[in-house]
Order: C-alpha cells, then sequence, then structure tokens
C-alpha cells in the first residue's frame, strides 16, 4: 500500500523538503491562490486555490501525494500529484498537476528540485507512470518526455497536444 502522508525530510542546498500536506494546508493553498494570481489575475488565483482545497477536501489520502519546498521554515513550492485511474489498465499512474513556486523564488531552481523530489518519492512508491500537462521547455528538465494518449489518456481535450507529457 502506498502511504505518502508520511514525512520525510532532507536538506537540499538551503532548501528543506517535505512530503504531506496536513499541517500547512492553509499555507499551501495560499500559495498557490497568491501564484496563480500574479500572472493570471485574482480570478485565475481563486480557481486553483478552490481547485487545491477540493483537491485536499475530496482525494482519498493513499491517492495524493504533496511535496513541499521549505526555505528556513517558509513555504516556498509544492508539486501535488494525484491518482489517475484507467479502466483495463493495472500500471498505477500519478498526474503531477498543479505546482506553485513563490512568486519572488521563480527561476532558482526550486521547481526543479522539487518536482525530482516528489518523483522520486513516487518512484519508490511503485508508481509506473506520471503524466503531466505543460510546458515542454521546464519539464523535459526533470525526466518528461512527450508522450501519446495511448500511454496514458489526458483528462480533458488538449488545446496543445506537444505539452502532455510523462515520466516513465
Amino acid at each position: 500500500m502506498i502511504r505518502f502522508g508520511q514525512s520525510c525530510h532532507w536538506e537540499g542546498s538551503t532548501l528543506q523538503y517535505t512530503n504531506g500536506h496536513a499541517d500547512r494546508r492553509d499555507d499551501i493553498i495560499a500559495l498557490f491562490k497568491d501564484t496563480f494570481a500574479a500572472s493570471g489575475g485574482e480570478a485565475e488565483g481563486d480557481l486553483i486555490a478552490n481547485l487545491v482545497t477540493g483537491m485536499f477536501d475530496g482525494v482519498a489520502p493513499d491517492d495524493i501525494f504533496v511535496s513541499s519546498a521549505l526555505d528556513d521554515g517558509a513555504l516556498v513550492g509544492t508539486v501535488i500529484f494525484t491518482r489517475v485511474n484507467y479502466s483495463d489498465d493495472e500500471r498505477t499512474v500519478f498526474i503531477l498537476s498543479p505546482a506553485a513556486i513563490a512568486t519572488g523564488r521563480q527561476g532558482e531552481g526550486i521547481g526543479q528540485a522539487l518536482s525530482s523530489h516528489g518523483l522520486n518519492n513516487l518512484r519508490r512508491n511503485g508508481v509506473d507512470v506520471v503524466p503531466t500537462y505543460g510546458d515542454p521547455n521546464f519539464y523535459s528538465k526533470v525526466g518528461f518526455d512527450r508522450i501519446t494518449e495511448e500511454i496514458a489518456q489526458a483528462p480533458l481535450p488538449l488545446s496543445h497536444p506537444e505539452g502532455w507529457m510523462g515520466n516513465r
């Protein structure tokens, strides 16, 4: 059984990486709201904050994995992975979405390190494939390659199929 709520800490440069979300739920929701509001406006910030709140409230503990980066105890980034089930497919699949890095800390490599931390933990827990939908220039830096929907069906129609990527 996959147990993602367990705490795990270690030092990596000046950042500390941790798993779980119960002890910093409100801070994580605020990070997503602020990050997405800064890039897409208040409505987008509210939309993503509501998405994350719904994930925390409605996704079973074994079906969500949250990895965060802390700098001197302050939250600077979070990535969320949730289980995706495909009929007639026995693979264990978690999708990476959403991810947020504090606006003042973007461009420092935190997103790459945090994604790698999360992916390594998923691998140790038997996850077979992790798809995401995003910028190929970013996600290729942490081991994602373009995949077809035959490998993993996207949950919604893709307006930019080149952004459907997987880490296998």
